[in-house]
Parts: C-alpha cells; structure tokens; sequence
C-alpha cells in the first residue's frame, strides 16, 4: 500500500488549520498563529472587506498586538494570497469575483477528483478508519450547520475531505488544494444561508463517503464533482436572481 505522506492537520485558535506548529513554549510563535487565525476569519466573514487597505498602525490597535506581530501574521495571509502587496503602499484584502469562484471551482474538480480516485484504490484499512472516523466527526458538526459554529465546521470539513484523499500520498497535491480551500470558503461563507436554498450538504458529503468506503472510484468521483460543483452553481443563480451579492463586487444583472 502506498505511504502516507501528508502533513497532519494542526489546530489553530479559532478552529482553522494548517501545516506544521508553532515550537513548543514560544508565546511568540502563538500569538502570531492567534492574529494570523483572528485575521483570517475577518477576511472570509468580510469584516475586512475585499479590496480594502490593511493599514498595520490602525490594525495594533484593532487587534492589540505589535507591529511586528502583525507584519508576520500578514505576511502568511500573502503567502495564502488572501491579501496582496502593492509595493511601497502596504498591504490590501484580496478582492473576490466570479471568475476566480469558477477558475478554484475548475482547479478543484481537476485535481481533487483524480485525487480521490487513486485513494480509494490505494486506501487500506487505516485509511477506512481515519475517513470514518473524520466523518462521523463531521456529521455531528453538520446535522444542521448553523452560523456560530461555521468556523468548527469549516475545520471539520477540511478534515473530511483530506481524508478521502489521504489514501493518496502526494503532499503537493495536499497543499495546492489546501490552498484552494482557504479561497473557497470566502465564497462558501457568501453562500451560507442563500434565501431559498434547499441544499443538504450532509446527505452530500453521506453520498461521497459511503461511495469511497465500499470502494466505488467512479461513483464516489462524480458524487465528489456534484459536491464541488453545489456551492458555486447555487451563488451564481442567487447573484443573477439578484438574492445574493459578493461583498466588493458590482452586482450582476437579473436575466
């Protein structure tokens, strides 16, 4: 059977994940992983709205820590390109469109589902139990998903689905999607609580799952591809029925 290479996930104040941990007893290192989970959530929940000027002596006072602090936290969101450098003039949140939702959506769909195809033909019986294991976390989570508890969700569905994956062993293909997900949730979060949505993402993510545990690759890749596809198709008819907007975008017109 194939090795498992993958990173493992890491918990990050406020329920986020990421690749490697702070060096034990640094409260250096902690503090910075707190600002950089504190900003991040600010980016995707729009409170730090796309586009907008991140200016670092307004933002020590907005989030009590040092300039240095900041300079480091702000440093890992460029690097995750949820916020962009313009030369001399500091630091901006990354804007978001529709044709960025589409070209994740696309990269996704491209890499994820040949991804879980080879998983399900390489998983073995640790593989079994760590999927199901991330499942039945994740259902506990999503059995309704509601507001407060969005980010714990977040956290447990990016576990879920690097599970399915994790019979894989490709660390660069874990960490160009990890990097797709830390986009799509900006947009997940603008689709959270569409008015007239009638989406189960639990009986999705029950689908995919029982499809990959009884070794279908076929059927569990276009289950997975459905899944993918639900969030974007379900915003794009909100914004063009005018019931949605994208927070820094000019609204499109209703057909």
């Amino acid at each position: 059977m194939a090795k498992r290479s993958f990173t493992p996930l890491i918990a990050l104040p406020g329920g986020y994940t990421a690749e490697g941990a702070p060096p034990p007893g640094d409260p250096s290192r902690t503090l910075i992983e707190h600002t950089y989970a504190t900003l991040r959530d600010d980016i995707v929940e729009g409170r730090l709205p796309p586009g907008g000027k991140l200016r670092i002596e307004h933002l020590r006072t907005q989030y009590q820590v040092g300039a240095g602090t900041l300079r480091e936290a702000v440093t890992r969101l460029v690097s995750d390109a949820l916020v962009t450098v313009e030369g001399q003039r500091g630091f901006r949140v990354a804007p978001i469109a529709l044709e960025e939702l589409q070209d994740i959506t696309s990269l996704r769909i491209h890499i994820e589902i040949d991804a879980l195809r080879q998983s399900i033909r390489g998983g073995d019986a640790q593989w079994r139990a760590a999927l199901a294991e991330a499942f039945t976390a994740l259902s506990a989570e999503e059995q309704p998903i509601t507001p407060p508890r969005r980010r714990q969700w977040e956290a447990l569905n990016v576990r879920f689905h690097e599970a399915l994956l994790s019979g894989h062993a490709s660390p660069w293909t874990l960490r160009v999607l990890r990097l797709l997900s830390r986009h799509s949730e900006r947009y997940r979060f603008c689709a959270m609580g569409l008015p007239g949505s009638v989406r189960d993402v639990h009986i999705e993510h029950t689908e995919i799952y029982e499809l990959a545990m009884a070794g279908q690759d076929a059927r569990a890749a276009l289950a997975l591809e459905a899944h993918i596809r639900a969030t974007p198709d379900l915003l794009i008819k909100a914004l063009r029925e005018g019931r949605a907007f994208l927070p820094g975008t000019v609204q499109l017109m209703r057909n």
